[in-house]
């Protein structure tokens, strides 16, 4: 098969990650894969990996931007010539894009939904859904069919994969390096990996190091990403009076690199579609902590892997997290368990295998 994978930018993100892995992969089974985006810092990622970069004017948040339209053109001189049998978009931008692509080329069209959409008008107006969607998790399916009213049918769920070999669970020393390259002392450190923004929940991480930090002073937190709520956390730290225990780092490259420093893992998400952070922490045997909500508990089994708090609390999530500094025993137990859960339930293995059967079952369809 020739595919043609087709998202807004190529940078740091859950997006990217997921489109390097499966484009990665499919292209391991022997398939012809291209990527069209506006660029980004890890198109040479995409490139190493043996998929063809095609770069197109796309970046936008909006689906009616000209930049749709001219991308539009371009793709179908390439459709034709590197005779493209199935699109694969990954953004809303690229959702319509595909649509009038599809309309002009015949060529059948799937996306991927990363997570929730709000009920706008243009997205009911016009869908533009495609022959098959594919639902990062059981919560995201739901969210389509109850929201959007998609035929059940016409969703496969397939959880995000993740390339074990590329996470690797450090030996004390690394771990040591790691801390003093991100800026941290010797202390625990808990950490997060995620978009600087409300449904994550930093805010409920900060306050909850208060008790934390009250109780075990040489902890810290970690707080990798990036995003619009940067400015008002760094406010709530410097409130709480706790700049010396919580660093900000922007998004690194190597999410291993920032997981290699840290002793547990916090995803204290009001909203989440899976959680592909959490996924590489539990990847690096890390011990996690997460919300019971959305694609969170898909991955996280109370007590065994991880455990589970109430979104938006916070003397839970300082319970959880002092459970576990204090039991070092017990996080190595779940953490063990976190990494083995991963291997057996979302290797990158299972979700390229299963994403090719929707794309042949796309083109063996009847018209």
């Amino acid at each position: 098969m020739n595919i043609l994978y087709l998202t807004n930018h190529l940078n740091i993100g859950g997006i990217t990650s997921y489109a390097l892995t499966l484009a990665g992969g499919i292209k391991k089974r022997g398939h012809n894969v291209y990527i069209a985006s506006s660029g980004g810092e890890l198109v040479s990622r995409f490139i190493t990996a043996g998929v063809e970069y095609i770069p197109i004017p796309i970046k936008t948040k909006s689906e009616i931007n000209y930049k749709v339209f001219i991308s539009k053109f371009k793709l179908l001189k390439i459709i034709k010539d590197k005779n493209i049998d199935i699109i694969h978009a990954n953004t809303r931008v690229t959702q319509v894009l595909s649509f009038l692509l599809r309309r002009s080329s015949g060529k059948p069209y799937i996306w991927t939904c990363h997570g929730f959409f709000k009920k706008r008008f243009f997205r009911k107006a016009f869908p533009c859904w495609g022959n098959k969607a594919i639902a990062i998790s059981e919560s995201v399916k739901e969210h389509l069919i109850k929201d959007f009213a998609l035929s059940e049918k016409d969703i496969r769920v397939i959880h995000n994969g993740i390339d074990l070999s590329k996470f690797q669970i450090p030996n004390s020393k690394f771990q040591m390096q790691a801390k003093r390259r991100m800026g941290l002392g010797e202390g625990p450190a808990i950490g997060i990996i995620a978009r600087l923004s409300e449904e994550k929940g930093h805010a409920y991480l900060i306050k909850a190091m208060q008790e934390v930090i009250a109780r075990a002073p040489d902890a810290q937190l970690l707080i990798v990403g990036e995003g619009r709520m940067g400015k008002e956390l760094a406010g709530l730290v410097k409130e709480t009076g706790l700049e010396k225990n919580i660093f900000f780092v922007p998004a690194v490259m190597d999410s291993q690199q920032a997981l290699s420093a840290m002793d547990l893992f916090v995803l204290p998400s009001v909203k989440e579609g899976l959680g592909l952070a959490l996924m590489e922490a539990m990847a690096c045997g890390l011990s996690v902590i997460g919300s019971d909500v959305g694609g969170i508990k898909s991955l996280i089994r109370d007590g065994h892997n991880g455990l589970l708090v109430r979104p938006a609390d916070i003397p839970g999530l300082s319970r959880a997290i002092l459970e576990l500094l204090q039991n070092p025993v017990r996080a190595i137990s779940l953490g063990t368990n976190a990494r083995a859960f991963i291997n057996d339930n979302f290797s990158q293995e299972k979700m390229v295998s299963e994403t090719e059967e929707v794309y042949l079952e796309c083109l063996n369809a009847k018209p």
